[in-house]
């Protein structure tokens, strides 16, 4: 797969999460084009927005300013070693391999890939103080995985877990795995995170291929629960 495929991927899956919440966008908002796999990006948004509508009004535009200069701190674990990226501007933080390359893409606050697996996060500023008032993370999950099958290329997409975890100051995290199998990427394992801190949405999705001729195994798997778990607020 192609750089500019593996970026449309990944942009895509943040639109399913932002369409989920889009029906609470204000009227100027448009998803991105580009940035996490499009079955997230845009379903996600809009599933999650439909459930909204009647509790609050949740997305404003999406912001897309990443941090000029982020601060990097590293660290390492198993022999693969971590790289802490942190955008102060837009108030959040995470684990990176250090041979992943950041890359700059319309509708990504920050954007990484090492062939064709991808790790993305989105920013968007909403009316909730908190992702609870939209729901449960079973409930997200649910949403989620309806927009990924509704999708022209999306030939099966299966929950794994799904987990509420607290993040800095007691702040809800959802984190979100599963299995998707589509024409346009093949099959992957998708790992995803989603907090509401100071009126600000935040997505992370990880996209990484999962094939049987080449399965996740047990280290990258390790690594990628690692990048996962880091994402937080500051």
């Amino acid at each position: 797969m192609t750089l500019i495929t593996s970026s449309l991927a990944v942009t895509s899956h943040s639109h399913a999460f932002v369409s989920n919440l889009s029906s609470h966008i204000r009227p100027r908002f448009q998803p991105p084009s580009v940035f996490l796999p499009s079955t997230i990006a845009n379903s996600t948004v809009a599933n999650l927005s439909t459930g909204i509508s009647r509790r609050a009004s949740i997305l404003a535009i999406l912001s897309f300013v990443v941090a000029p200069s982020p601060a990097f701190a590293s660290s390492s674990n198993g022999g693969d070693e971590l790289e802490r990226y942190t955008d102060q501007a837009e108030g959040f933080t995470l684990l990176i391999p250090s041979s992943w390359v950041k890359v700059e893409k319309a509708g990504a606050t920050a954007l990484f890939q090492e062939g064709k697996n991808n790790i993305g996060v989105v920013v968007n500023p909403v009316r909730l103080s908190s992702l609870r008032e939209f729901g449960t993370a079973d409930f997200v999950a649910d949403k989620l995985l309806q927009a990924e099958k509704k999708k022209e290329s999306t030939k099966s997409a299966e929950l794994i877990e799904s987990k509420e975890r607290l993040g800095h100051g007691n702040v809800p995290i959802y984190e979100i795995e599963y299995l998707l199998d589509s024409t346009r990427g093949g099959m992957k394992r998708i790992f995803s995170a989603a907090f509401v801190s100071s009126r600000k949405l935040y997505l992370l999705n990880i996209a990484y291929s999962d094939s049987q001729d080449n399965p996740l195994n047990g280290n990258t798997r390790m690594v990628l629960e690692q990048v996962l778990h880091s994402f937080d607020t500051l």
